[in-house]
């Protein structure tokens, strides 16, 4: 019978996997947050090791996905679906990783008052990505999970809106030109990184959509 459960894929493995990865993907982008005040401090050293460990689990998390998609014969969604939306999260916490890394190097005068806000725009959009994937077990309405994907493109609308600005500050500003760069880098990689949001919203959508 457990033989028979694991080949049907009925005993919810596979929302319990995406839920994870959804989770410690809005992990790593928490620690983020808390790794900015930390700059130009020893702590930060040690709050970068926690947002490597946090993409390692989340590997490992997406690694079993695709164990389990192999080995199961029923999935309750599509495995194309599955695998698409596992690809979608595990690309977040990458991007992350790379951002905390950059924060490390960067030029700590310019840090707090220009990727705070962005920063906090990428919160939201893993919150509302974990939300959305939770949705997913419960059944929700499409409804309910179009507008929760309308928010998160109203988040990239405004991530997008503050970039101009950002870039503009940047090129008309008094910055070396070496700052420029490092910073330039910084502000595409937040960009990049609620755009792994949206993706991985828009993996949910689409599911939903199938399945209404």
């Amino acid at each position: 019978m457990n033989v028979l459960k694991r080949l049907l894929g009925r005993d919810g493995k596979f929302y319990d996997l995406l839920e994870s990865s959804a989770a410690e993907a809005r992990r790593s982008v928490t620690l983020l947050r808390e790794l900015a005040p930390l700059l130009n401090t020893p702590a930060a050293e040690a709050k970068l090791q926690e947002v490597a460990v946090s993409r390692k689990r989340h590997r490992r998390i997406r690694e079993e996905i695709t164990r389990a998609v192999c080995r199961t014969f029923v999935t309750p969604i599509e495995r194309e679906d599955i695998e698409a939306l596992s690809n979608a999260l595990y690309k977040l916490p990458k991007t992350v990783e790379k951002i905390a890394e950059r924060l490390l190097v960067c030029p700590g005068r310019f840090m707090q008052d220009l990727v705070s806000t962005q920063i906090g725009l990428l919160d939201r959009a893993a919150e509302l990505v974990v939300s959305m994937v939770a949705g997913l077990r419960a059944k929700r309405s499409v409804e309910a999970v179009s507008e929760e994907f309308e928010m998160l493109h109203a988040i990239e609308t405004d991530a997008d809106r503050l970039m101009v600005g950002l870039l503009r500050d940047l090129y008309q500003g008094s910055v070396e030109a070496k700052e420029v760069l490092i910073l330039k880098d910084l502000y595409e990689l937040l960009e990049r990184a609620i755009d792994r949001c949206r993706d991985a919203g828009h993996v949910v959508f689409e599911v939903v959509l199938k399945y209404s």
